[in-house]
């Protein structure tokens, strides 16, 4: 038997306005080589200047994750020589990181939680993107110094559950904490994996193999179940000293296999010495004080849903997971729905209709007010729960909004009347008194044929719930 180890190395894109060292834009999409300046461009004579939003971003991590903030971080060059890397270098924090030993804390499968160490998180220019266009190949410099948190995990996952869990709760906490977008379609939110193996008991390490540049939680999963398997198998047939060896491979997408890139470097292959155009990076009380601004956090989140609004934890942990569904949640609330019913009718009424659609809670056609008013509509005996869904079925093709015209149109609000359907109550009654003298005799299951026969006559309009009540005292008498 085998342990699979796993470290990873996750690179945010902070959402600042400008670069890292210069004030060029950092918007995405814009056209190639457009937001580019002296200073991103390595010209000579050109100097940096750090951006102080970034080193706040940065901090705010820090206090989500109670990590320690280093008052006097350092810049370091570290040398290697890509075509989008116009300096033939990289500016990053090697031995005074911005931020150290912090915990993100994940849930596990069987309820309970473990908590992962952050090793350091250091602040970095990114480089810019190569494109591949048949035997030719360009180079676009618009991203190019746009500042990069990279955040290092200790050796402390143990498969993929819970690399998927850690990366999905560090995801989810710079959304909420407003950092980074974190897209991973566009790369602001990325990961190396540091991947491998040793038998069961095994107190030393084995053999890390590093899987670049990932950006999918899918394609994440897969690479690390091949790359174990990979040294399994390599353990297994005595060659795992041939075949496994430090070093960067690349997932394959098409091929489904992880394949060898280059040799791990190690810290001497970069030549890291310290940045000659940038002091420390001194934090100061007010970058203090702007650091501690954070929001309701996911963990929090799930403390008070699960304590103040009694709905349960997996629940909470699902609407939290997405800052805009756990937003969606809260405007429910605010429009009048109980928090239980909210949660069902979010998460499997509205999510199913909108999976079913391929749209995500950010492009929903029912905003969070009128379903928060529809909820409450089936609270106070408006309509019925299978009516309201018939009625969420026409909000997601229509634009109208007023719930009670639409029940009323749609023909399905509820009579909760007691005098007319008691008056129905005894029509049904005096035309089978011959089942009501067997339900006093009793025979308990034919309430549910008084029933069916009351929703028959009122043409489905009854209150269920009043119907039953009712039913049940007539028959008592």
């Amino acid at each position: 038997m085998f342990e699979t180890v796993i470290g990873l190395e996750v690179h945010i894109q902070l959402n600042t306005a400008t670069k890292l060292f210069c004030a060029c834009p950092t918007s995405f999409a814009a056209h190639q080589n457009r937001h580019t300046c002296p200073t991103c461009l390595a010209l000579p004579g050109a100097l940096p200047v750090v951006n102080e939003e970034a080193a706040i971003k940065a901090m705010r991590l820090a206090n989500a994750i109670d990590a320690e903030i280093n008052e006097a971080s350092r810049f370091d060059r570290k040398s290697y020589f890509y075509p989008d890397s116009p300096s033939a270098y990289q500016v990053t924090q090697f031995y005074e990181p911005i931020l150290r030993n912090g915990t993100v804390t994940i849930d596990l499968e069987d309820g309970t939680q473990k908590g992962i160490t952050v090793l350091e998180a250091h602040l970095e220019a990114d480089a810019g993107k190569n494109m591949h266009e048949g035997s030719i190949s360009k180079v676009d410099l618009n991203r190019a110094g746009t500042p990069l948190l990279e955040i290092v995990s200790a050796p402390d996952l143990r498969g993929v559950d819970e690399t998927l869990a850690y990366l999905k709760k560090l995801h989810a906490t710079v959304r909420y904490l407003d950092i980074s977008d974190a897209n991973m379609q566009e790369g602001s939110f990325r990961c190396d994996v540091n991947v491998s193996i040793r038998p069961k008991g095994q107190k030393e390490y084995g053999t890390r193999v590093e899987i670049k540049n990932m950006n999918s939680f899918r394609f994440i999963a897969q690479a690390i179940e091949y790359e174990v398997q990979r040294q399994i198998e390599a353990y297994e047939d005595g060659v795992y000293a041939d075949e496994v060896w430090q070093e960067t491979r690349l997932w394959d997408t098409e091929r489904q296999e992880t394949r060898s890139m280059r040799g791990k470097e190690e810290a001497a292959d970069y030549r890291y010495f310290p940045e000659p155009d940038l002091r420390p990076l001194m934090v100061t009380e007010a970058m203090k004080a702007a650091a501690k601004e954070i929001p309701e956090l996911p963990d929090e989140k799930v403390a008070r849903y699960v304590e103040t609004l009694g709905i349960k934890r997996y629940d909470a942990l699902v609407i939290t997971a997405d800052k805009e569904l756990a937003y969606y949640f809260e405007a429910m609330l605010d429009a009048g729905a109980p928090a239980k019913p909210a949660v069902t009718w979010l998460t499997s009424e509205l999510l199913g209709r909108l999976n079913k659609a391929s749209l995500p809670i950010t492009e929903t056609p029912v905003d969070a007010q009128t379903l928060g008013i529809l909820i409450s509509k089936i609270e106070d005996d408006t309509v019925s729960g299978k009516g309201a869904k018939e009625v969420l079925d026409y909000l997601m093709e229509h634009e109208e909004r007023d719930i009670d015209g639409i029940i009323e149109t749609l023909g399905l609000k509820q009579m909760s009347d007691d005098g007319a359907i008691l008056a129905m109550i005894d029509d049904i009654l005096s035309a089978n008194e011959d089942k009501v003298a067997e339900y006093r005799g009793g025979k308990e299951k034919l309430l549910g044929f008084f029933v069916g026969q009351v929703m028959k006559a009122s043409q489905g309009s009854a209150n269920p719930g009043k119907v039953n009540q009712l039913l049940k005292e007539k028959l008592a008498e």
